[in-house]
């Protein structure tokens, strides 16, 4: 039986596409963003793709009044891109950086770049213990050919074992974020049955919005449609999960997802549209066994699954270590038939030169910058492999896990 009343939460996430020299009217964008913010007055704040410290310092001084507390992650080399404000004090802050983010050779991407992370805040409300989690996966360039799957699948894996390792303390779990998955993607299945998270969609008791809860959407002037043509409504890739632990138990009472230009303004926030939740956390009687993730053939199924995303890319980048290795050598091969020739030359021995001097050197030059360049690979493919090669034991071990628990029921 419950004894208190409900505590009501609202909660906003927005991926607000803000990279500086690149982002369409970020400024302004920005600036409606904290406008809105001060206005609705949420308990609650998840921004995304805020790349620009300057742009977080401007928010934060607008939303002061507001949200007196608040944090920005930083990590990579330009930044996570997320923060976080809160009407209610911050205990604590922690940030995980996933081990595989894509590759720093597809610089036309740049998430390589980005130091993609997932970020912790610990906050009380009314005596109730917080574990809020904002995150921005891995973007799928290419639905039909996507290279990044088995990135997505560990970083959806890390995020899930993440949030398992560190809510032991909590009474409630929150998580927003752009998980660039869509609700049926196995990452998405793999992180919501590994952690018994709830989503607000559709858990929501009251819906408004953007058909399905779209938050990329073609009525969207920043949406670019080419990346839409699978989907010609739209696509859900941005989330609010949550769930309650012990003495508490959550509901989604209301979600709205924002449906294109912002109130009286002729541009939306984002290229994303935003999602609110109101969120009710009710404190029971006695307390109740923990609930996590339920122990199910289903859960099996997905993880064997992801397990198999996860095998494909480490054979995969086994054989690209490997040509690697192979260039590389052959490049050093190069380099030191180029030294002995020209340490006999300087020893005096009278041996035709097969090339003249700047073909030498250019073949020299040429060499060298090979040789970086693939040995570069070499490492980065040597470390995309022992990180694979952990994540596939670490499934093995958990399926192994689940299946006995299951023998034993």
């Amino acid at each position: 039986m419950d004894t208190d009343p409900p505590l009501q939460l609202r909660v906003f996430d927005l991926n607000c596409w803000a990279i500086r020299y690149l982002s369409k009217v970020r400024q302004e964008r920005i600036g409606m963003i904290g406008d809105t913010l001060s206005q609705e007055g949420f308990d609650l704040a998840l921004l995304q793709e805020v790349w620009s410290e300057r742009d977080y310092c401007e928010l934060k001084q607008k939303l002061t009044a507001c949200y007196p507390y608040s944090h920005y992650f930083k990590s990579g080399v330009i930044g996570s891109g997320f923060c976080m404000f809160s009407r209610y004090p911050i205990l604590d802050t922690f940030l995980y950086q996933y081990s595989l983010n894509g590759y720093p050779y597809m610089l036309q991407h740049g998430d390589w770049f980005c130091g993609k992370a997932v970020g912790l805040l610990i906050i009380k409300i009314c005596g109730i213990i917080f574990h809020v989690y904002v995150t921005h996966l891995l973007a799928e360039y290419c639905r039909d050919k996507d290279a990044y799957l088995p990135h997505r699948v560990v970083q959806a894996w890390e995020l899930a074992q993440f949030i398992q390792h560190t809510s032991k303390g909590a009474d409630v779990v929150l998580l927003g974020g752009d998980l660039n998955m869509h609700p049926g993607d196995i990452g998405i299945r793999l992180l919501r049955g590994w952690t018994g998270l709830r989503d607000s969609f559709a858990d929501a008791d009251r819906f408004e919005g953007c058909e399905d809860g779209y938050t990329l959407v073609p009525a969207n002037c920043f949406t670019v449609n080419k990346e839409l043509q699978p989907f010609p409504l739209g696509i859900r890739i941005d989330y609010i999960l949550y769930k309650g632990l012990s003495r508490f138990v959550v509901k989604c009472d209301s979600l709205v997802t924002t449906t294109g230009t912002a109130p009286g303004k002729s541009i939306p926030y984002s290229d994303h549209e935003a999602v609110i939740a109101t969120l009710s956390v009710q404190r029971r009687e006695e307390a109740k066994g923990s609930s996590g993730s339920a122990v199910g053939p289903e859960l099996v199924d997905v993880v064997n699954e992801a397990r198999a995303e996860v095998r494909v890319r480490l054979h995969a980048a086994e054989r690209q270590r490997y040509s690697n290795g192979r260039m590389a050598s052959l490049a050093l091969l190069l380099l030191l038939l180029q030294a002995a020739m020209g340490l006999s030359s300087l020893a005096g021995w009278d041996s035709p030169q097969p090339f003249p001097k700047f073909s030498s050197s250019l073949l020299s030059l040429l060499a060298t910058v090979v040789l970086l360049l693939w040995m570069g690979l070499y490492v980065f493919h040597t470390i995309e492999v022992r990180v694979l090669q952990g994540t596939e034991e670490q499934m093995r071990l958990a399926l192994q896990v689940l299946q006995d628990k299951l023998s034993s029921m």
